[in-house]
C-alpha cells in the first residue's frame, strides 16, 4: 500500500469518537477516488477493522449477488467459509454477533450500490443499528459512498437515521502543501510551475496522484496516462460516469460539457440543452455537485452579504472532468486507434489555476492575514450589467465585518506579469456598487512571478506567488 498522505483534520475527527463511551454511527461521502476507504483503513489499521464493499452496479449485478459477494467478504473478514444468507437482516445480525465487544471499526464501503435492489435495506440496517450494534460501546460503523446525492437523500434525510449520526463527513481533495509530498526527495528539484502542470489535470485526487512517475516530466506523464489508450486517466471518465449516474450518464456528460468553457446559469444550461429548467434540471445539477464534479456560486450584494441572491453559476469545479472533456474527448477516437501527441493544452491552465486556488482558499486567507472569523463571504463574484450598473466578475472577492474588500485576480502565466493587469482590475473594481465607507484591497495571485514595473506600480495591496505552497523552501 502506498504511503498515507495528509488527512490530518480527518483524522482528528475520528480520534474524537475515541473519547465517547457509546457507539458511533459515521457517514462518509466524496468523488470517486479522493480518498474515502483508504482514510477509513488507515484510522482503523491499529485497531480490528472488517471492511465490505458492494459490487460496482452493472446490467448483470443483481440483489442476490450483492448478497453473495457480503456473504464472501464477511466471511473473509472472519477468517470463515462464505456465508450464504437470503436477506439483509441476517447478514447484519451474523456481522453484529462477531463484533459485541472491544474496539472495532466497520466500514461497509459503497453503500448506495450494496442495498440498491432492495428496497428495505435501509430500514434493515437501521433497526440492526438500533437493536445490535450500538450494544457495542467500542464499535464504529461507517457508511462509505460516492454517489454523494443517493447518501444525502436516502440517509442523511431519512427520519429514520435522525439523531443516530455521530459524524458526517465529505472528503475533499487533498490541498497543495499536502499534495507537493507525491514528489518525495523530488520536491526540492521540481519547479512549483510543472508540479501545477500536473495538478492542473489530476487536481487533489489521491488516486489520480498515484498513478504519477514523479521522476518523469510533466508533459510525459499527461501523454501517458491521458493520450494512450491503456492510460489510466483515458478511460477514468466513462467509468467513473457510468457508476456514478448508471443509464443517465449522457445526460450528466452533457451538463457538465456546457461548463467547460465557463461559469453558466441554469437558464443557459436549459436553454443550450433544451431541458425545462424546473425540478429535474435542478435535481441533475445538485447531485452533479454532491458528487463532487460542479460547484453552485451565488451572487451577494455588498451593502447586505448575508442575504443570498438568486442569481446564481454553476461551475466545473474537478479539473480532471475539464481536462478530459477540452482536450481527450475530442481525440478518443484518434487516441483509440494509435499513439497520439500531446496537444497544446496549455491554454486551460488558467481555468485550472483559478479553480485550485479557490479550493484551497483558506490557505489564500492565510496568506492575506485574514481571520476566518471576519470573513462574511469569500467566493466568485459576479453581478450582471444594466442600465444603470455595469457587469462585472471577479475570481475572487473577500468580504470582512470590517468593511473591506479584498478584490483578487487570479493569473497563471509561463511568463512574469506584466502591468496589463492593472487596467483590467481597474475596471472591475469601478464596476462594484460599495458604500463610501468601504475599503478597496486590489490582490494578484500568481504562480510564476511578476515583472518589476507590476511590483514598483505599488498597485496591488498584495502580490501572492501561490507556487509557495508547492515550494517546500517557501513554507
Amino acid at each position: 500500500m502506498n504511503k498515507f498522505i495528509g488527512r490530518v483534520d480527518y483524522l482528528s475527527k475520528f480520534d474524537r469518537l475515541l473519547e465517547k463511551t457509546t457507539a458511533s454511527l459515521v457517514v462518509i461521502k466524496g468523488r470517486r477516488r479522493v480518498g474515502k476507504s483508504r482514510l477509513i483503513k488507515e484510522f482503523g489499521k491499529k485497531y480490528r477493522l472488517l471492511s465490505i464493499s458492494a459490487l460496482p452496479p452493472t446490467q448483470n449485478t443483481s440483489h442476490e449477488k450483492q448478497l453473495e459477494n457480503f456473504g464472501q467478504q464477511l466471511g473473509k473478514e472472519l477468517d470463515q467459509p462464505a456465508f450464504k444468507e437470503n436477506d439483509w437482516s441476517d447478514y447484519f445480525s451474523r456481522l453484529a454477533a462477531n463484533t459485541r465487544t472491544g474496539r472495532v471499526i466497520i466500514l461497509l464501503d459503497e453503500i448506495s450500490w450494496m442495498g440498491s435492489k432492495d428496497p428495505d435495506f435501509l430500514g434493515k440496517l437501521k433497526n440492526a443499528w438500533d437493536d445490535e450494534f450500538s450494544q457495542n460501546p467500542e464499535l464504529i460503523l461507517v457508511l462509505c459512498g460516492s454517489v454523494s446525492w443517493w447518501v444525502e437523500k436516502n440517509i442523511l434525510s431519512n427520519t429514520g437515521f435522525v439523531g443516530r449520526i455521530s459524524l458526517n463527513l465529505t472528503v475533499k481533495e487533498l490541498p497543495l502543501k499536502e499534495i507537493n509530498e507525491f514528489w518525495g526527495n523530488s520536491e526540492n528539484y521540481v519547479s512549483a510551475y510543472e508540479k501545477f502542470k500536473i495538478i492542473s489535470v489530476t487536481g487533489g485526487v489521491p488516486k489520480y496522484l498515484e498513478e504519477i512517475v514523479f521522476t518523469r516530466p510533466a508533459e510525459q506523464n499527461i501523454k501517458d496516462l491521458c493520450f494512450d489508450r491503456d492510460g489510466y486517466l483515458f478511460k477514468e471518465f466513462d467509468e467513473i460516469f457510468s457508476d456514478l449516474f448508471s443509464k443517465k450518464n449522457v445526460l450528466y456528460k452533457s451538463i457538465v460539457e456546457q461548463l467547460v468553457d465557463g461559469p453558466l446559469s441554469i437558464e443557459s444550461i436549459s436553454k443550450a440543452l433544451k431541458i425545462e429548467r424546473g425540478g429535474t434540471l435542478t435535481s441533475y445539477l445538485e447531485e452533479l455537485r454532491t458528487a463532487g464534479f460542479i460547484e453552485r456560486d451565488h451572487a451577494w450584494s455588498l451593502s447586505d452579504p448575508k442575504k443570498t441572491s438568486k442569481l446564481s453559476l454553476y461551475r466545473l469545479s474537478d479539473n480532471y472532468t475539464r481536462f478530459y472533456l477540452k482536450y481527450i474527448n475530442p481525440l478518443k477516437s484518434q487516441i483509440e486507434n494509435g499513439p497520439t501527441a500531446l496537444p497544446q493544452w496549455e491554454s486551460i491552465l488558467g481555468f485550472q489555476f483559478e479553480n485550485l486556488v479557490l479550493i484551497n482558499h483558506q490557505e489564500l486567507q492565510e496568506q492575506l492575514k485574514i481571520n476566518a472569523e471576519n470573513v462574511i463571504r469569500s467566493g466568485p463574484y459576479f453581478q450582471r450589467g444594466t442600465n444603470s450598473k455595469k457587469g462585472c466578475q471577479i475570481d475572487i472577492l473577500i468580504q470582512t465585518k470590517f468593511g473591506t474588500l479584498y478584490v483578487c485576480e487570479v493569473k497563471f502565466s509561463k511568463k512574469p506579469i506584466g502591468t496589463d493587469v492593472i487596467e483590467e482590475m481597474k475596471k472591475k473594481i469601478n464596476a462594484l456598487e460599495i458604500s463610501k465607507d468601504t475599503s478597496i484591497r486590489p490582490v494578484l495571485v500568481h504562480v510564476n512571478g511578476v515583472t518589476r514595473d507590476l511590483e514598483e506600480s505599488g498597485y496591488f495591496t498584495n502580490i501572492i506567488n501561490f507556487s509557495k505552497l508547492l515550494d517546500p523552501q517557501e513554507r
